[in-house]
């Protein structure tokens, strides 16, 4: 491998998810190459920082009292190791990796100096493939977000080239993509230099495809390194406040259409979310009234569904600056 990355720099972003933390830095000591670990803890009401400490002396721990939103947090972490390390590992809590997940990532960065970041064969935790490969969102994703297959439409269009995912997912081969899921993805400091750090305006979701497409349209490659395996819980924080959550995915997907489509796409996305939402509305109506869920599930369902009806309409009025620190 090149000498000029290593060392490896690693940030995680932790949330009242201490004991999967823990088994995610203890992957690492597994490591062959040096790393330099920064955990940033967005205001853990738990055990997080104290266990780190206590148990991995030799991490950086970066304690906010509050949430400033995940792309805050490592861009925070990404600041303390850029200048010192030849690539920074972004890393979830809630995975673990197998032996030599940063070592194959790595070699296969240092053999390709055009391409910029590389993500690995994510794992289910009962080690069946997890779809950790995508191209970027057009309309044809929303669709299929919004009208889910098997719902209203045929359910082998949810796993296909359609909906975002690689067939070459399943080989062997490493391949190039538009992005990686951001549970783990490892980029070189470099690019990060030309490119820029996180934009900081997704508090959750869609920070890694908007710093993906500006990888690309900035000339690196992405690619799919599937030697390279990492397992991965998912929704290990964000599962914590599901309604919540829900809000921001579609206010980061609209603030991403907002950032890189022309003003057609805008209103476009803008008729299919509005169309997704009222059919959701509908449903939950459907459900309160037929006893499947209360009074309080109703509220918050339309709540949240009034909340993603605002703000796409909102961004879909007026673009959002590509410029970001």
């Amino acid at each position: 491998m090149e000498q000029t990355l290593s060392p490896i720099g690693v940030v995680v972003v932790s949330y009242n998810t201490a004991p999967l933390l823990r088994r995610c830095l203890a992957s690492l000591q597994g490591c062959e190459l040096p790393l330099r670990i920064v955990v940033v803890d967005n205001g853990s009401c738990d055990e997080s920082v104290h266990l780190v400490r206590r148990e991995f002396p030799t991490v950086t721990v970066r304690e906010r009292p509050d949430n400033p939103g995940y792309a805050a947090a490592c861009n925070e972490g990404i600041s303390l190791l850029v200048d010192t390390c030849g690539a920074i590992l972004v890393l979830n809590p809630d995975t673990e990796l197998l032996p030599r997940a940063i070592e194959s990532m790595a070699d296969f960065l240092a053999a390709h100096p055009r391409v910029g970041l590389v993500g690995p064969r994510l794992l289910n935790p009962d080690h069946t493939l997890q779809r950790a490969a995508f191209r970027f969102p057009d309309l044809i994703t929303t669709a299929l977000d919004l009208f889910p297959p098997g719902e209203v439409l045929p359910g082998r269009l949810y796993d296909s080239w359609w909906h975002g995912r690689y067939p070459a997912e399943f080989g062997d081969a490493p391949f190039p993509i538009d992005y990686p899921l951001g549970a783990c993805m490892l980029v070189r400091s470099a690019t990060i230099d030309e490119v820029g750090l996180m934009d900081e305006d997704y508090f959750m979701y869609c920070e890694e495809i908007d710093w993906c497409r500006r990888i690309k349209l900035a000339g690196w490659a992405i690619w799919h390194v599937p030697t390279a395996h990492v397992i991965h819980v998912g929704s290990a924080a964000t599962g914590q406040f599901r309604w919540k959550m829900y809000v921001a995915l579609w206010r980061a997907r609209a603030r991403y259409t907002a950032k890189f489509g022309g003003r057609g796409l805008r209103y476009a996305h803008a008729a299919l979310v509005t169309l997704g939402m009222l059919r959701l509305i509908g449903k939950a109506w459907r459900d309160y009234f037929s006893g499947r869920i209360d009074r309080n599930s109703l509220r918050g369902q339309l709540l949240a569904y009034g909340l993603i009806l605002r703000t796409t309409g909102n961004l879909a009025a007026q673009p959002v600056a590509k410029a970001t620190g």
